[in-house]
């Protein structure tokens, strides 16, 4: 099996299990409460107060025609990913709507349904704009946003989803529309930190006197590469080596530790980022 073959399939494995993630928390915590912070499936659960559809039902019929959206403005490799999306989470939702029906929240602490409803569905989000796809529904929105303007995909996202919270305000009580403002603040933050967290990587500034041992250590065990130039210190005017690298955090531990057991009087630079393009990470084609 191909390297090309195996991203596609753990691209696929961790786009299902956020799927059901997503789904677990619409289904069983967000729907039975009326929690309307944004996405089609808070657009869904506005609707259902005036239609005789179930929410999953609409859900399906507002997330085919955005995915149509999706294609026209993303192109044809995310209209795939998020076709899969799309389909995969509406069998889901009509599943479990035929096998577990929810009548009532599943119980009587609100503020704990309230955590689940944002954590899982936002924790789903993450996965999915890490790996390229969305959950459908105003995901794709938000995503055309981002490609076309300088807004970050929590903005944007923000920006489209308190339509659907304004609207809910009005449509339910005013207890059900305050906790969806405070669960539309907090899924945009968690997502925001969720898609950084993913994205993370160090970068390292190795100031030292004996380069070779590292830079084999980085391109033989860690399988990264490194740029090396020569320096000289301010103070004692003796020549220096500086190397620069990038690692994503399990290696950054391992090579931290190494460089203490060889060169312990290496001066250490390492700066988190989670914008890093090029061979070995995200945007190199």
């Amino acid at each position: 099996m191909n390297s090309k073959r195996k991203r596609v399939i753990k691209e696929y494995v961790l786009i299902t299990i956020a799927v059901i993630l997503m789904d677990i928390g619409i289904y069983v915590f967000k729907f039975p409460n009326n929690f309307s912070f944004g996405g089609v499936s808070g657009l869904a659960v506005v609707i259902t107060h005036f239609v005789p559809f179930t929410a999953s039902q609409i859900n399906l019929v507002i997330n085919m025609l955005l995915l149509v959206f999706g294609f026209l403005f993303l192109g044809k490799n995310f209209g795939v990913k998020t076709a899969y999306v799309t389909i995969l989470s509406s069998v889901l939702l009509n599943i479990m709507e035929a096998a577990f029906p929810m009548q009532a929240p599943l119980t009587n602490e609100t503020m704990l349904e309230l955590f689940y409803a944002i954590a899982l569905p936002a924790l789903a989000s993450a996965i999915l704009f890490y790996e390229n796809a969305s959950g459908g529904g105003t995901d794709i929105i938000a995503m055309v946003l981002r490609k076309y303007s300088t807004m970050n995909i929590s903005s944007a996202l923000l920006a489209v989803d308190a339509i659907i919270v304004f609207v809910a305000y009005f449509v339910f009580d005013t207890r059900t529309g305050l906790f969806s403002v405070c669960g539309l603040m907090a899924k945009t933050l968690l997502i925001d930190k969720a898609i950084e967290h993913m994205k993370l990587s160090k970068y390292f500034t190795i100031v030292c006197s004996r380069p070779e041992p590292i830079c084999d250590y980085i391109m033989k065990e860690l399988k990264r590469s490194a740029t090396v130039y020569n320096a000289e210190g301010a103070y004692t005017h003796k020549g220096k080596v500086v190397i620069l690298t990038v690692m994503d955090p399990k290696q950054a531990v391992l090579l931290e530790r190494f460089i203490q057991s060889v060169e312990p009087d290496a001066f250490l630079m390492v700066t988190k980022s989670s914008e890093i393009m090029g061979k070995g990470f995200r945007g190199y084609i």
